[in-house]
């Protein structure tokens, strides 16, 4: 063979190895990810075997806390991770419930697992002389199971005022609607001191009422949704449409319902007194 021909099948060769590893267009409807381009080809050498992943496939569980080791390095068993922070479900609503009946939690169940549910689970672990970890395992389950009842409806969902969470330190200084998506409340504060509170209830999880530090942009003492056309007596605006209003079904349902996005208050009439007090302007702050 021609020196000339091995020449030009070896430039052929080189170009199709460099094209083979050239970068992989993004996928259509990825949003701008990228695939993973594929590896230069190797020789001489067998793949490397791939490392089996520590999960386990089909299964949603919490992760538990690493095994401890007994004194001949056996790992002890775990109990698995049923309730933490940040969850919310109608069975952390039962675990409120059977913890107020225990009398390590004193508000009324919103269904969501914040500090406040971690703190009143760590003082029922101290007295079951349980691990303090705040969040609620299997052992600790059974526990409050058994030194509880089943929880009444009234119990799950009480017509109580809600106890006021801890002021985020934003709302310490001037004049504020410090508003807790944990504790479900709304403190009105002047220069740190709360001046009136309300039960609040917000959107679901397809419309949220967002967080964050806002102001009183406008109000009106009666005003109808332009895009559900529903009634807002006392609306105060503060987020792009969203506001703290009155609602009718807030004050008939409770919390079996949500709102669009708003802040809904189900007592008229101190909502009526806090409308006169609140200026375009004041500090809204809503936290968890």
């Amino acid at each position: 063979m021609k020196r000339s021909t091995v020449v030009h099948r070896a430039v052929l060769a080189v170009a199709a190895v460099t094209l083979a590893a050239g970068c992989v267009p993004e996928a259509a409807g990825s949003g701008g990810a990228r695939t993973t381009p594929p590896s230069a080809p190797t020789t001489g050498s067998a793949a490397p075997a791939p490392t089996p992943s520590s999960a386990t496939p089909g299964t949603d569980d919490k992760p538990s806390s690493p095994a401890p080791t007994t004194g001949t390095g056996t790992p002890e068993p775990t109990a698995r991770i049923l309730m933490d922070d940040g969850d919310e479900s109608a069975q952390v609503r039962e675990l409120q419930a059977r913890l107020r009946q225990f009398g390590s939690f004193d508000r009324a169940p919103t269904g969501f697992y914040g500090k406040m549910t971690g703190a009143a689970v760590k003082a029922f672990q101290r007295k079951r002389e349980l691990p303090t970890t705040g969040s609620v395992d299997e052992v600790t389950w059974r526990k409050l199971l058994a030194a509880t009842r089943e929880p009444t409806a009234d119990e799950l969902r009480p017509a109580t005022t809600n106890t006021l969470d801890t002021p985020d330190p934003r709302c310490m200084t001037g004049r504020v609607m410090c508003i807790s998506k944990e504790s479900r409340t709304l403190a009105w504060m002047v220069d740190g001191k709360v001046v009136s509170s309300f039960d609040v209830r917000f959107g679901s999880e397809n419309t949220p009422t967002r967080e964050g530090e806002f102001k009183v942009e406008w109000k009106a003492r009666d005003w109808t949704s332009t895009l559900y056309h529903t009634p807002m007596p006392y609306a105060m605006f503060f987020s792009r449409g969203q506001a703290v209003h009155y609602s009718s079904d807030f004050a008939a349902r409770g919390y079996n319902g949500a709102s669009h996005g708003c802040v809904n208050v189900r007592d008229k009439g101190k909502l009526a007194v806090l409308f006169d007090q609140v200026k375009v302007g004041d500090k809204v702050v809503v936290h968890w």
